[in-house]
């Protein structure tokens, strides 16, 4: 391990001191984290880990395990026991040799351990084998369970891999050789200023640990982000209604309703004019419309799904239609709103309205029966705890799923983004994407109890119909043109749980198009770029496997191949129109008011 090497000794008093001094600054630093603690509100422990009985049922399947099958578990402990016992061996040989050399690894590359220090030091590599090593013992722990139930299992698997993501040496200063590194180098000054990160994360949500990942102060709504010229031309209670400056001479005369998810802001879809779904739309020569939900608190408590149909998808199609004088809109729903647009169908078949001439689902599910990597949060001991958090607080804050989200991928969002903030003292980078991911939405407490038990648990839309509004809203109703757009490696709407959901409604015109990567950048995926390709088979009625075998990939955006899609249910082409021309009253200029509120906590 190298160290910052001084000139003459003065230099290195120099050194010293400021080190001391720096160090001096935690005393301060440690004030500031006590009172940030201490006025710690806190949330439900429901919603912190699995309750005793998944642990109990674990415990019981390793001992009946221990009975049945002692030779298969007598091979993994010795197995493991070898490892443990050779690696330490060959270390101390290595050591023997006079050389300070680490004994050869073969263990595979794994970002998290990029430094040389993790090949070359002796100490730094013996710590780092030492974990991988009951990793894998803990994993292969898990997989020789047969005595529980696959459900159970599953949230077996996936918190011991917390734990296991937890435990890496590079979570910890004493073994982390980067953050060591960086401390000798800067006397100290990286520890104070991750120290003064963590405080600050912790005060920005009431005590509350959720990792920055984006420096803030680098991007301003409507400056450098969500930019795209509009103006808001309705408002309620429930959200605003922008309208888009027409870049064309012409427009086609079925107006773009837009309707993003509620757990984020919209800009997604606006992040900056290289990326932005909104100009890109806007060019092709669509009148587009976007719904900015808003960000609601504890007033909000008893709105419920009836609400965001009723006030927001009902009231945005009609205001839709008033400006343009058109009959028809096209919608889209991305995510939550796309399963929420699809209940709006079969209530608008219902009541036989034609208003939605055409639907986009982006990545939204409608069936729930295979809840993917969420599973382990669907179960009644974590939505029980949610229940209690938002009686309590009339709302899901914001925070509760951002760290739900987070912990999914918990080594790139988790404890990747801490070490640098918290150990090497970095500012988060300026990157637009991880802004908005930071820039949550709270839940009503009703709609997201409804969510959770009627759609996710209990799997009502797809099996047999969900109750709402005094209609039973199945998916055989929704029968408008659809096309549906899915990620090959979305972890929050898989594609296979999403074409199973298009697979159930009733629409006889269907297009399904999987694109590569997730949930964000699958969407998030303009022509420009050239990035990621996409899938299309006609065939929908085949298995989410058959169709996937048969399917043709085409290289390059989704986008054009959806905007053809679109243009054919698009009208003819009339003149541009410019929001408020017709008379209406203008609220605001575009991103708008609701966008900018920031989540309660």
């Amino acid at each position: 391990m190298t160290t910052k090497t001084t000139d003459t000794p003065a230099d290195a008093q120099v050194s010293a001191a400021r080190m001391a001094e720096n160090l001096k600054k935690v005393e301060a630093l440690a004030e500031r984290l006590g009172q940030v603690m201490s006025n710690r509100q806190g949330h439900q422990a429901a919603l912190d880990g699995p309750n005793q009985e998944l642990f109990a049922k674990a415990g019981q399947a390793y001992a009946t395990e221990a009975v049945t099958n002692p030779a298969k578990l007598m091979e993994h402990q010795m197995g493991y026991w070898t490892k443990t016992v050779t690696h330490f061996m060959e270390a101390q040989q290595a050591l023997a040799k006079g050389t300070l050399s680490a004994p050869e690894d073969k263990t595979g590359t794994d970002r998290r351990f990029s430094n040389p220090l993790w090949e070359t030091h002796p100490y730094f590599n013996f710590v780092k084998q030492q974990y991988l090593i009951n990793a894998e013992a803990v994993t292969q722990a898990v997989e020789d369970v047969t005595d529980m139930e696959p459900r159970e299992k599953q949230r077996l698997a996936y918190f011991s891999r917390q734990i296991v993501d937890m435990m890496s040496p590079t979570n910890f200063l004493a073994t982390n050789p980067d953050a060591l590194q960086r401390a000798i180098e800067t006397d100290g000054e990286s520890l104070i200023k991750g120290l003064e990160n963590l405080i600050s994360d912790l005060e920005s949500n009431n005590g509350e640990l959720i990792v920055k990942l984006a420096d803030e102060k680098a991007f301003e709504l409507g400056r450098n982000i969500a930019t795209s010229p509009g103006k808001v031309v309705f408002r309620n209670k429930m959200f605003e209604l922008i309208q888009y400056t027409p870049t064309t001479e012409k427009v086609h005369a079925t107006p773009l309703l837009i309707f993003p998810p509620w757990i984020n802001k919209f800009y997604i879809l606006d992040l900056k004019a290289q990326n932005s779904m909104v100009k890109w739309l806007v060019d092709q020569g669509h009148t587009l419309f976007m719904i900015s939900w808003v960000n609601p608190d504890a007033t909000y408590r008893d709105i419920g799904m009836e609400d965001y149909i009723q006030d927001g998808y009902l009231a945005a199609i009609r205001e839709a239609k008033a400006i343009t004088g058109e009959d028809q809109v096209n919608a889209v729903g991305y995510c939550i709103a796309g399963t929420t647009l699809s209940l709006t169908l079969s209530l608008l078949k219902q009541q036989g309205d034609k208003s939605v001439k055409s639907a986009t689902l982006f990545t939204a599910l409608t069936d729930f029966s295979d809840q993917g990597e969420f599973r382990p949060f669907l179960t009644d001991d974590f939505i029980d705890g949610i229940e209690a958090e938002t009686a309590d607080k009339g709302i899901l804050p914001s925070i509760i799923m951002a760290r739900t989200f987070s912990y999914l991928r918990a080594n790139d969002l988790v404890y990747g983004p801490a070490v640098k903030s918290y150990m090497m003292g970095e500012t988060p980078p300026a990157f637009d994407l991880l802004y908005w991911n930071g820039d949550g939405a709270n839940l009503p407490a009703k709609m997201a109890m409804q969510y959770l038990r009627g759609l996710c648990q209990r799997n009502e839309l797809a099996e047999g119909g969900f109750d709402l509004m005094g209609h039973h809203l199945v998916l055989d109703e929704v029968d408008v043109p659809l096309c549906a757009i899915a990620c090959e490696t979305d972890h929050i709407a898989p594609w296979k749980d999403s074409y199973r959901g298009v697979q159930k409604m009733g629409a006889k015109d269907k297009t399904f198009i999987m694109t590569q990567s997730g949930h964000i950048a699958g969407i998030v995926n303009p022509p420009s770029k050239g990035k990621y390709g996409h899938y299309t088979n006609d065939d929908t009625g085949l298995t989410h496997e058959d169709w996937l075998e048969g399917a043709t990939f085409h290289e390059g955006s989704w986008w054009p191949r959806w905007g053809k899609w679109l243009q054919k249910r698009s009208g003819k082409m009339i003149p541009a129109r410019i929001p408020g021309a017709e008379g209406r009253k203008i609220v605001s200029d575009a991103p708008g008011a609701y966008v900018a509120k920031k989540a309660s906590h």
